[in-house]
């Protein structure tokens, strides 16, 4: 046994830091379920604020998180790693927010049926992961594995709707400013997705270091 993996045996584990990472997930979950409300008629105002909020309920996790790194010695698996989870988290519902307010911004008042597409997608997968981060706190490794096989088939799902929406908008004679808004929009929703799928490496490197 290393010496680190010693003093974790013989010094109490600070069990709360999985607490924070659910309650991370949970939040990146609930920001993927207020930004669908877009595709079901709630105003991109109405919509924006929602996830702003749960945005900034987000970031208050996040900074608890780092607050207990900085000052616990012993954590139940590797600080690095924990916070590379965090972030990646963090950037979940930074990335979903950054869609709605791409939407604001440019003024796409209803979304494509490709953007409602993904929407659903990040739903699903925000929803994987919730039910996927509970699996550290009991060690169950291979739950874990089976998550991230499901986060990367719905990337590549996901990444197909993305690359025939963008190329439909490039040939279809679309405005030019249609494209603009349209695309930014569409490449928040799939870089959401995307940082999903890398959460989902970065589970399963966990479950091969530690199952």
């Amino acid at each position: 046994m290393s010496l680190q993996g010693i003093v974790r045996w013989l010094v109490p584990r600070e069990d709360h830091f999985f607490e924070f990472l659910e309650a991370q997930a949970d939040a990146a979950h609930a920001g993927a379920i207020a930004l669908a409300r877009f595709k079901e008629g709630a105003s991109t105002t109405e919509v924006r604020d929602a996830v702003l909020e749960i945005e900034h309920e987000g970031d208050h996790i996040f900074h608890q998180m780092e607050e207990a790194l900085a000052k616990t010695f012993v954590t139940p698996i590797d600080r690095e790693d924990l916070h590379k989870l965090s972030t990646e988290l963090d950037d979940i519902l930074d990335l979903a927010n950054g869609a709605i307010r791409a939407a604001s911004l440019y003024g796409v008042e209803k979304p494509t049926e490709p953007m409602k597409a993904l929407m659903d997608s990040l739903v699903e997968c925000t929803g994987v992961l919730k039910g996927a981060i509970p699996h550290l706190r009991k060690h169950r490794y291979a739950a874990i594995t089976e998550a991230t096989r499901t986060l990367r088939k719905l990337e590549k799902d996901a990444d197909t709707v993305f690359r025939e929406a963008v190329s439909a908008l490039f040939h279809n004679g679309v405005e030019a400013k249609t494209i603009l808004r349209e695309k930014q929009v569409l490449e928040d929703l799939e870089n959401a997705i995307d940082a999903c799928e890398q959460l989902g490496e970065t589970l399963a490197h966990l479950a091969v270091k530690h199952g």
